[in-house]
């Protein structure tokens, strides 16, 4: 699908002021936004922004103060599982 996105020429001026590709600023926002919501996967997000590899998203997430979900109780479960294969003690 393609999306269209209609903005005045002056806004646009200005929001393009930077130098920056605004396309690409409209895209990873929009795409940051539906991922916060819950409606984007991990995957997804990393499909739709060309990322290549979990390192790339981690990094886009990082930079926009984006953090896992990662609950006390996930370490927890980490933790008794690496204790079940012989890690740790």
């Amino acid at each position: 699908m393609e999306l269209t996105l209609h903005i005045p020429d002056d806004v646009a001026q200005r929001l393009s002021a930077s130098g920056s590709d605004l396309s690409r600023r409209a895209l990873e926002a929009f795409s940051l936004e539906e991922y916060k919501a819950g409606r984007l996967t991990e995957p997804q997000l990393r499909q739709l922004l060309g990322l290549q590899t979990r390192d790339e998203l981690d990094g886009f997430l990082k930079a926009h103060e984006v953090w896992l979900n990662y609950t006390r109780e996930d370490l927890d479960r980490e933790r008794a599982a690496l204790r079940r294969l012989g890690f740790g003690k």
